[in-house]
């Protein structure tokens, strides 16, 4: 299975309901509380880069890792313009050079330690054994400054069970279609998407070339994502729903994680 590869090119179209501007000021208030308030940033699951160039765009080193060649892209083609994001007050100019690496998660490598790491869009969520999380975990820890801070966000098992389960989400677009078939298996926690895609060939053409890509996504309790946090030689700071200060409620579908290096 390759995950975004023809998805790549429309990935910002369909993914527009996801408010990285208001994502990235609430990063932006974590990593100053926790003394990340400048240095290097690295990025786990950059994308197409949306948020690691809002991130730069604030006077982080960014650093923006992915295993899709695809993603990372149109990461590197992208051109950011301030009027994307205007609520987004920038306290220093776009930095245009951010690093862009393509490596798996579960094994990445960096040539120093970072100040912070992020993950966004429940990244996190693609690590599909306990193992491999932990195994992440243990790079993050490694790679981190003495104190360095690490957030990241992750769907929870209510969504899989209660949102999404068993069901069939389309969307309808000039620029292209998409058909998305969900399927939860309660017992292992584990959640499988099919994704049908039909993508206009060209600007002008009324040709449209079918993608087929399958997902697949794990649920995990909060008590075991602290505990392997814990196993990694960090610190769990704060868990809350979503991108709020909000206590996670039983019907919470994201919640967001914050962790420090507590001494390697």
């Amino acid at each position: 299975m390759e995950a975004y590869t023809g998805f790549a090119r429309v990935y910002d179209l369909f993914m527009d309901n996801v408010p990285y501007g208001e994502w990235s000021r609430y990063l932006l208030s974590l990593l100053k509380e926790y003394g990340a308030k400048d240095g290097i940033v690295l990025e786990l699951g950059c994308g197409t880069g949306k948020m690691t160039r809002l991130l730069s765009r604030a006077g982080y080193d960014m650093i923006g890792i992915d295993n899709s060649e695809e993603m990372l892209q149109m990461a590197r083609e992208a051109e950011y313009e301030a009027k994307e994001y205007p609520a987004v007050q920038a306290e220093s100019e776009s930095r245009e050079d951010i690093l862009y690496l393509l490596q798996d998660m579960r094994e990445f490598e960096l040539y120093g330690t970072v100040k912070a790491v992020v993950s966004i869009c429940d990244c996190v969520n693609y690590i599909l054994e306990e193992e491999e999380l932990l195994q992440v975990f243990r790079l993050v820890n490694n790679y981190l400054d003495p104190g360095g801070v690490f957030i990241f966000d992750l769907n929870t098992l209510y969504k899989y069970r209660e949102v999404l389960g068993e069901n069939v989400i389309c969307e309808n677009r000039e620029e292209g279609s998409f058909i998305w078939e969900n399927f939860y298996d309660e017992k292992e926690k584990l959640n499988q998407y099919d994704l049908t895609l039909f993508l206009r060939e060209e600007e002008s053409s009324p040709l449209y070339r079918k993608y087929e890509e399958t997902h697949f996504q794990r649920g995990y309790e909060l008590k075991q994502v602290k505990m392997l946090l814990e196993q990694a030689g960090m610190e769990v700071l704060a868990v809350y729903d979503g991108y709020t200060r909000e206590p996670v409620r039983d019907d919470s579908q994201r919640v967001t994680v914050i962790a420090r290096e507590k001494g390697k």
